[in-house]
Protein backbone atom coordinates (compact mmCIF):
# COMPACT_ATOMS: atom_id res chain seq x y z
CA UNK A 1 0.00 0.00 0.00
CA UNK A 2 3.07 2.43 0.69
CA UNK A 3 4.46 1.91 -2.44
CA UNK A 4 1.11 2.67 -4.18
CA UNK A 5 0.77 5.85 -2.07
CA UNK A 6 4.64 6.48 -3.31
CA UNK A 7 3.61 5.92 -7.00
CA UNK A 8 0.55 8.36 -6.85
CA UNK A 9 1.70 11.10 -5.19
CA UNK A 10 5.03 10.83 -7.80
CA UNK A 11 2.93 10.66 -10.94
CA UNK A 12 0.08 12.76 -9.92
CA UNK A 13 2.69 16.20 -9.17
CA UNK A 14 4.96 15.06 -11.51
CA UNK A 15 2.07 15.72 -15.02
CA UNK A 16 0.99 19.14 -12.52
CA UNK A 17 3.82 21.17 -13.37
CA UNK A 18 2.72 20.67 -17.31
CA UNK A 19 -0.70 21.42 -16.51
CA UNK A 20 -0.19 24.54 -14.88
CA UNK A 21 1.34 25.67 -17.72
CA UNK A 22 -1.34 25.14 -19.63
CA UNK A 23 -3.29 27.48 -17.14
CA UNK A 24 -1.17 30.37 -17.64
CA UNK A 25 -2.10 33.42 -19.86
CA UNK A 26 -5.85 34.60 -19.85
CA UNK A 27 -6.61 34.13 -16.25
CA UNK A 28 -4.82 35.55 -13.34
CA UNK A 29 -2.61 32.75 -11.69
CA UNK A 30 -3.80 33.01 -8.13
CA UNK A 31 -7.35 33.05 -9.41
CA UNK A 32 -6.51 29.66 -11.60
CA UNK A 33 -5.39 28.49 -8.03
CA UNK A 34 -8.66 29.76 -6.58
CA UNK A 35 -10.65 27.76 -9.26
CA UNK A 36 -9.06 24.36 -8.76
CA UNK A 37 -9.40 24.31 -4.98
CA UNK A 38 -12.90 25.63 -5.52
CA UNK A 39 -13.43 22.35 -7.75
CA UNK A 40 -11.30 20.28 -5.20
CA UNK A 41 -13.12 21.77 -2.32
CA UNK A 42 -16.79 20.90 -3.82
CA UNK A 43 -16.15 17.02 -4.89
CA UNK A 44 -14.22 16.18 -1.43
CA UNK A 45 -17.15 17.27 0.32
CA UNK A 46 -19.53 16.06 -2.01
CA UNK A 47 -17.39 12.22 -1.62
CA UNK A 48 -18.09 12.60 1.60
CA UNK A 49 -21.58 13.02 2.11
CA UNK A 50 -22.01 10.59 -0.87
CA UNK A 51 -20.04 7.73 1.07
CA UNK A 52 -21.42 8.33 4.46
CA UNK A 53 -18.11 8.92 5.53
CA UNK A 54 -18.58 12.63 6.51
CA UNK A 55 -17.65 13.25 10.32
CA UNK A 56 -18.39 16.03 12.94
CA UNK A 57 -15.02 17.37 14.31
CA UNK A 58 -13.80 19.15 17.27
CA UNK A 59 -14.55 23.05 16.53
CA UNK A 60 -11.41 23.39 18.96
CA UNK A 61 -9.32 21.58 15.55
CA UNK A 62 -10.10 24.58 13.36
CA UNK A 63 -6.96 26.43 14.66
CA UNK A 64 -4.81 23.69 13.13
CA UNK A 65 -7.44 22.90 9.93
CA UNK A 66 -6.84 26.45 9.30
CA UNK A 67 -3.10 26.56 9.64
CA UNK A 68 -2.68 23.17 7.23
CA UNK A 69 -5.21 25.11 4.72
CA UNK A 70 -3.14 28.05 4.83
CA UNK A 71 0.16 26.30 4.32
CA UNK A 72 -0.64 23.43 2.04
CA UNK A 73 -3.80 24.83 -0.01
CA UNK A 74 -3.03 28.33 -0.15
CA UNK A 75 0.19 30.23 0.67
CA UNK A 76 1.97 27.92 -1.05
CA UNK A 77 0.96 28.17 -4.25
CA UNK A 78 0.75 31.73 -4.13
CA UNK A 79 4.55 31.76 -3.12
CA UNK A 80 5.34 28.84 -5.77
CA UNK A 81 3.31 31.15 -9.04
CA UNK A 82 4.74 34.43 -7.91
CA UNK A 83 8.28 32.21 -7.90
CA UNK A 84 7.90 31.10 -11.63
CA UNK A 85 7.27 34.44 -12.55
CA UNK A 86 11.08 35.47 -11.63
CA UNK A 87 12.97 31.86 -12.69
CA UNK A 88 11.92 28.99 -14.97
CA UNK A 89 9.79 26.65 -13.35
CA UNK A 90 12.36 23.18 -13.56
CA UNK A 91 14.42 25.48 -11.58
CA UNK A 92 11.72 25.70 -8.95
CA UNK A 93 10.74 22.39 -8.93
CA UNK A 94 14.14 21.98 -8.31
CA UNK A 95 14.35 24.19 -5.14
CA UNK A 96 11.29 22.73 -4.06
CA UNK A 97 13.34 19.57 -3.45
CA UNK A 98 14.83 21.41 -0.42
CA UNK A 99 11.83 19.76 1.43
CA UNK A 100 13.76 16.70 2.03
CA UNK A 101 15.67 19.38 4.43
CA UNK A 102 13.13 20.93 5.86
CA UNK A 103 11.03 18.35 6.60
CA UNK A 104 13.70 16.71 8.98
CA UNK A 105 14.40 19.81 10.39
CA UNK A 106 11.19 20.78 11.16
CA UNK A 107 10.31 17.09 12.74
CA UNK A 108 13.46 17.71 14.94
CA UNK A 109 12.17 20.68 15.94
CA UNK A 110 8.42 20.06 16.56
CA UNK A 111 8.28 16.49 17.33
CA UNK A 112 11.96 15.79 18.96
CA UNK A 113 12.99 12.82 16.42
CA UNK A 114 15.86 13.62 15.28
CA UNK A 115 16.57 12.36 11.60
CA UNK A 116 18.41 9.06 10.92
CA UNK A 117 22.10 9.12 8.65
CA UNK A 118 20.02 6.71 6.12
CA UNK A 119 17.00 9.41 5.89
CA UNK A 120 19.79 11.95 5.55
CA UNK A 121 21.96 10.28 3.08
CA UNK A 122 18.60 9.57 0.79
CA UNK A 123 17.70 13.07 0.73
CA UNK A 124 21.43 14.43 -0.17
CA UNK A 125 21.70 11.46 -3.04
CA UNK A 126 18.45 13.09 -4.21
CA UNK A 127 19.17 17.09 -4.09
CA UNK A 128 22.70 16.23 -6.01
CA UNK A 129 20.42 14.23 -8.32
CA UNK A 130 17.78 16.78 -8.62
CA UNK A 131 20.85 19.65 -9.31
CA UNK A 132 22.15 17.42 -12.20
CA UNK A 133 19.21 16.73 -13.88
CA UNK A 134 18.46 20.77 -14.04
CA UNK A 135 21.99 21.70 -14.04
CA UNK A 136 21.78 23.08 -17.28
CA UNK A 137 19.10 24.98 -16.52
CA UNK A 138 21.15 26.50 -13.50
CA UNK A 139 24.09 27.42 -15.69
CA UNK A 140 21.82 29.21 -17.95
CA UNK A 141 20.09 31.11 -15.28
CA UNK A 142 21.33 34.77 -14.65
CA UNK A 143 22.63 35.73 -10.91
CA UNK A 144 20.08 39.05 -10.22
CA UNK A 145 18.04 40.70 -8.29
CA UNK A 146 15.04 38.93 -10.26
CA UNK A 147 16.79 35.45 -9.82
CA UNK A 148 17.77 36.17 -6.19
CA UNK A 149 14.24 36.91 -6.18
CA UNK A 150 12.25 33.76 -7.31
CA UNK A 151 14.82 31.45 -5.24
CA UNK A 152 13.63 33.11 -1.95
CA UNK A 153 10.17 32.66 -3.05
CA UNK A 154 10.39 29.23 -3.65
CA UNK A 155 12.31 28.54 -0.97
CA UNK A 156 9.29 30.25 1.24
CA UNK A 157 7.01 28.16 -0.50
CA UNK A 158 8.96 24.84 0.36
CA UNK A 159 9.05 26.20 3.48
CA UNK A 160 5.68 26.58 3.89
CA UNK A 161 4.83 23.52 2.19
CA UNK A 162 6.63 21.75 5.18
CA UNK A 163 5.33 23.50 8.23
CA UNK A 164 1.82 22.43 6.48
CA UNK A 165 3.04 18.69 7.12
CA UNK A 166 2.84 19.07 10.67
CA UNK A 167 -0.08 21.24 10.80
CA UNK A 168 -1.67 18.21 8.85
CA UNK A 169 -0.47 15.80 11.71
CA UNK A 170 -2.05 17.82 14.53
CA UNK A 171 -5.02 18.05 12.66
CA UNK A 172 -5.57 15.03 12.88
CA UNK A 173 -4.50 14.06 16.37
CA UNK A 174 -7.57 14.20 18.01
CA UNK A 175 -8.88 11.02 15.67
CA UNK A 176 -10.34 13.02 12.89
CA UNK A 177 -9.20 11.11 9.71
CA UNK A 178 -7.89 12.20 6.84
CA UNK A 179 -10.36 13.15 4.38
CA UNK A 180 -12.15 15.23 6.87
CA UNK A 181 -9.22 16.74 7.93
CA UNK A 182 -8.19 17.66 4.13
CA UNK A 183 -11.88 18.99 3.40
CA UNK A 184 -11.55 21.01 6.41
CA UNK A 185 -8.23 22.53 5.94
CA UNK A 186 -8.89 22.83 2.26
CA UNK A 187 -12.22 24.67 2.70
CA UNK A 188 -10.30 27.70 4.86
CA UNK A 189 -7.21 27.55 1.99
CA UNK A 190 -9.86 28.55 -0.50
CA UNK A 191 -11.42 31.00 1.64
CA UNK A 192 -8.04 32.70 2.49
CA UNK A 193 -7.12 32.57 -1.58
CA UNK A 194 -10.64 34.27 -2.20
CA UNK A 195 -9.41 36.89 -0.06
CA UNK A 196 -6.25 37.71 -1.39
CA UNK A 197 -7.59 37.81 -4.95
CA UNK A 198 -10.23 39.86 -4.02
CA UNK A 199 -7.49 42.06 -2.54
CA UNK A 200 -5.15 41.91 -5.43
CA UNK A 201 -8.25 43.25 -7.36
CA UNK A 202 -8.15 39.93 -9.75
CA UNK A 203 -11.23 39.48 -11.78
CA UNK A 204 -12.65 36.37 -11.44
CA UNK A 205 -12.66 35.05 -14.97
CA UNK A 206 -12.66 32.06 -16.42
CA UNK A 207 -10.91 30.60 -19.84
CA UNK A 208 -13.37 28.13 -21.97
CA UNK A 209 -10.60 26.68 -23.82
CA UNK A 210 -10.27 22.64 -23.70
CA UNK A 211 -6.77 23.31 -22.66
CA UNK A 212 -7.35 25.34 -19.99
CA UNK A 213 -10.89 23.47 -18.59
CA UNK A 214 -8.95 19.70 -18.77
CA UNK A 215 -6.13 21.07 -16.76
CA UNK A 216 -8.19 22.73 -13.98
CA UNK A 217 -10.13 19.40 -13.72
CA UNK A 218 -6.76 17.20 -13.92
CA UNK A 219 -5.24 19.67 -11.07
CA UNK A 220 -8.31 19.56 -8.97
CA UNK A 221 -8.98 16.31 -9.10
CA UNK A 222 -5.68 14.02 -9.65
CA UNK A 223 -3.25 16.96 -8.26
CA UNK A 224 -5.19 17.85 -5.48
CA UNK A 225 -7.61 15.65 -4.00
CA UNK A 226 -5.92 12.35 -4.94
CA UNK A 227 -1.85 13.17 -4.85
CA UNK A 228 -3.12 15.61 -1.08
CA UNK A 229 -4.75 12.58 -0.01
CA UNK A 230 -1.63 10.00 -0.53
CA UNK A 231 0.99 12.53 -0.06
CA UNK A 232 -0.25 12.95 3.36
CA UNK A 233 -1.57 9.60 4.18
CA UNK A 234 2.33 8.48 3.25
CA UNK A 235 3.06 11.47 6.08
CA UNK A 236 1.41 9.31 8.84
CA UNK A 237 2.95 6.64 7.59
CA UNK A 238 6.95 7.21 7.15
CA UNK A 239 6.51 10.36 9.14
CA UNK A 240 7.96 13.86 7.48
CA UNK A 241 11.36 12.69 6.44
CA UNK A 242 10.53 9.84 4.09
CA UNK A 243 7.35 10.82 2.96
CA UNK A 244 9.26 14.80 2.01
CA UNK A 245 11.20 12.42 -0.67
CA UNK A 246 8.58 12.19 -3.21
CA UNK A 247 9.35 15.86 -3.93
CA UNK A 248 12.77 15.00 -5.07
CA UNK A 249 11.14 11.94 -7.24
CA UNK A 250 8.39 14.38 -9.26
CA UNK A 251 10.88 16.70 -10.80
CA UNK A 252 12.21 13.66 -12.96
CA UNK A 253 8.62 12.73 -13.99
CA UNK A 254 8.18 16.34 -15.20
CA UNK A 255 11.41 16.28 -17.03
CA UNK A 256 9.94 12.85 -18.43
CA UNK A 257 6.78 14.90 -19.51
CA UNK A 258 8.52 17.64 -21.14
CA UNK A 259 10.97 15.12 -23.30
CA UNK A 260 7.56 14.35 -24.65
CA UNK A 261 5.27 17.48 -24.69
CA UNK A 262 7.82 19.83 -24.52
CA UNK A 263 11.12 19.35 -26.75
CA UNK A 264 13.05 18.41 -23.17
CA UNK A 265 16.49 16.74 -24.55
CA UNK A 266 18.45 14.52 -22.04
CA UNK A 267 21.99 15.04 -21.35
CA UNK A 268 24.32 13.37 -19.34
CA UNK A 269 23.98 15.82 -16.60
CA UNK A 270 20.23 14.54 -16.51
CA UNK A 271 20.93 11.08 -17.16
CA UNK A 272 23.04 10.83 -14.07
CA UNK A 273 21.43 12.99 -12.19
CA UNK A 274 18.18 10.45 -12.22
CA UNK A 275 20.70 7.52 -11.48
CA UNK A 276 21.50 9.54 -8.45
CA UNK A 277 17.60 9.98 -7.81
CA UNK A 278 16.61 6.52 -7.97
CA UNK A 279 19.99 5.65 -5.62
CA UNK A 280 18.56 7.70 -3.18
CA UNK A 281 15.18 6.17 -3.18
CA UNK A 282 16.86 2.78 -2.87
CA UNK A 283 18.93 4.15 0.17
CA UNK A 284 15.85 5.24 1.60
CA UNK A 285 13.95 2.46 1.69
CA UNK A 286 16.47 0.06 2.08
CA UNK A 287 15.85 -2.51 4.76
CA UNK A 288 19.24 -2.86 6.80
CA UNK A 289 19.94 -6.08 8.63
CA UNK A 290 18.66 -5.76 12.50
CA UNK A 291 22.26 -5.20 13.71
CA UNK A 292 23.44 -2.63 11.40
CA UNK A 293 20.06 -0.67 11.54
CA UNK A 294 20.93 -0.35 15.39
CA UNK A 295 24.15 1.14 14.46
CA UNK A 296 22.39 3.43 11.82
CA UNK A 297 20.54 4.34 15.09
CA UNK A 298 22.81 4.66 17.35
CA UNK A 299 24.94 6.84 15.05
CA UNK A 300 22.29 9.45 14.19
CA UNK A 301 21.27 10.06 17.75
CA UNK A 302 24.79 10.69 19.10
CA UNK A 303 25.45 12.91 16.30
Amino acid sequence: MTALLFITVVLAWGFTWFAIKLQLGVVAPEVSILWRFVLATALIWAGLAATGRLQRVDPRQHGWFAAMGVCLFCLNYILTYAAIGHIASGVASVIVTTVTIFNPLNQWLFRRQRPSRQVLGAALLGMIGIMLLFGEAFAGVAVDAGTALGVALQLAAALVFSLGNFASLRATADGTDLPNAVARAMSWGTVFLALFCLARGAAFVIAPSPGYLLSLLYLAVVGTIAAFLAYLSLLARLGADRAAYVTVLYPAVALAVSSSFEAYHWSLWSITGLALVGLGNIVLFLRLPPSRAATWERASTQA
